[in-house]
């Protein structure tokens, strides 16, 4: 061979090599398998999903047999409208008339993260091949889902039995300010989300989302900046009395993630002034001081702060924006939210910069993409200790959350086989790394968790 071919042949043991560390190649070793197999036994904390009440469940719609769950319904509230088109099941419609018009929607995205994260829920709980469906086996699982759904007791069984997760810390974005749950299983979250926007009462369109209407529930008068904080203050009190175990954020899907420190004397000038006769700049300037006194409250109730970072609005969005509000705030708990993606290398050096007080959440992550999971969870574990990782299927039903828990047991079993295979850890270090991700960490961060543990049998805990 000439040098040039030589170079090429090179190039393509190098590609072959890094293929085989980096893309899941181990999921076939014995390594993987005794792993894989210790992991799905671990009962699962859950730290983030957005599972509805049941007679409020997204994918609900009016079918010719009535209002039920459907396949289009299950479709439609999960991630796979962002990635491709899903025809719509008109309101009354039949399956019979609806799935000839639909059954090709998946061809041109069958190798999406948002696809495939499903298809272990159609393999284990209804018994087919999404991939290679035909139209009997679709109607029937059609017929099959909304039998299924019209008892709340299917949502219980798949998410605690079949995807063995004991607890679910559940972000009730549809009701902020309720501090209510529905199931037995389920802890709350307590989202801050619109109390940036508290420079006016106008700015709040339902009473779930609106600390004037709870200030007015309770007597309390919000008439400058100083009533607005006591307000925030006795959200506070009342969220934690109902059991929220940290507070959650999703301001990165609006604005920028740099929240300066901005003075009590300038957000009182905004104060009371609707976004009307407002600039851009005022309305930023109340919504940073809000968040810093809002993470300050976060440390004073020991309630850690769970921040969307990356894919969403992408603009602004890089949890590196965060560093001088992390900074300047090391009594307060960051949980840093879908491993910042794309930016998970960014996301690990936060951690390993201040990790005495940041955690990372691997949160949709594997939901998004498998490939880039397994890339960040070898990193990360490469940078900062393992009992700063943490997981959740962030989905808002049962076959979702079955299907991104399943995911991830599978790419962490994956992620821990190839550093035993690679000698990096030994086999009982991984599985402890393992458990330690999918359980361990979560009641460390939240101790309010272990009174609420219920599973019998479950592996001995290491947290204290």
């Amino acid at each position: 061979m000439n040098p040039r071919q030589w170079r090429f042949v090179v190039i393509g043991w190098l590609l072959a090599g890094c293929g085989a560390q980096g893309f899941g190649q181990s999921s076939g070793s014995d390594t993987y398998r005794r792993i894989k197999a210790g992991l799905d036994a671990v009962p699962a904390i859950d730290t983030h999903d957005h599972l509805f009440p049941f007679d409020r469940l997204p994918g609900l719609m009016e079918t010719d047999r009535g209002r039920g769950m459907t396949l289009y319904g299950l479709w439609r509230s999960s991630y796979y409208p962002q990635v491709g088109t899903l025809t719509v099941r008109m309101p009354g419609e039949s399956f019979d008339d609806w799935w000839p018009r639909a059954r090709h929607d998946f061809d041109n995205t069958r190798a999406t993260g948002f696809y495939r994260y499903q298809l272990p829920a159609f393999r284990d709980l209804y018994g087919v091949d999404f991939d290679q469906i035909t139209d009997a086996q679709a109607a029937t699982v059609d017929a099959r889902i909304f039998d299924n759904y019209r008892d709340e007791k299917w949502v219980r069984e798949v998410v605690t039995e079949r995807a063995n997760i004991e607890l679910m810390v559940n972000d009730p974005y549809w009701g902020r300010l309720d501090f209510r749950t529905h199931y037995p299983f389920e802890v709350l979250v307590f989202n801050v989300t619109t109390l940036l926007d508290g420079f006016h009462a106008s700015e709040f369109k339902q009473p779930s989302d609106d600390p004037y209407h709870f200030a007015h529930a309770r007597n309390l008068k919000v008439e400058s900046l100083d009533g607005y904080l006591t307000v925030l203050d006795r959200l506070f009190q009342e969220a934690r009395s109902k059991g929220a175990v940290c507070l959650k954020t999703t301001r990165a899907y609006e604005r920028t993630l740099r929240f300066e420190d901005v003075s009590k004397e300038r957000a009182a000038g905004i104060f009371g002034r609707p976004r009307s006769a407002l600039s851009a700049q005022d309305v930023k300037d109340f919504q940073d001081y809000i968040m810093w006194r809002l993470v300050g409250l976060s440390a004073t109730y020991d309630l850690p702060f769970q921040i969307h970072t990356g894919h969403g609005r992408l603009q602004g969005s890089n949890p590196l924006l965060l560093l001088d509000l992390i900074e300047a705030n090391p009594s307060t708990k960051f949980i840093l939210f879908h491993g910042g993606y794309p930016w998970v290398g960014e996301t690990g050096a936060i951690v390993l910069r201040h990790g005495r007080h940041v955690w990372v959440d691997s949160v949709w992550l594997p939901t998004i993409s498998p490939t880039m999971a397994r890339r960040a969870l070898q990193e990360w574990l490469e940078v900062m200790p393992s009992d700063h990782i943490l997981w959740g299927a962030d989905c808002n039903h049962a076959e979702g959350i079955y299907g991104a828990t399943v995911v991830t047991r599978m790419v962490l079993a994956e992620v821990l086989a190839e550093k035993v295979d690679r000698h990096d850890l030994t086999e009982d270090h991984a599985a402890r790394i393992g458990r330690q991700i999918l359980r361990e960490n979560a009641l460390t961060l939240f101790p309010q968790l272990k009174s609420r543990l219920w599973k019998p049998g479950r592996p001995r805990t290491d947290a204290k």
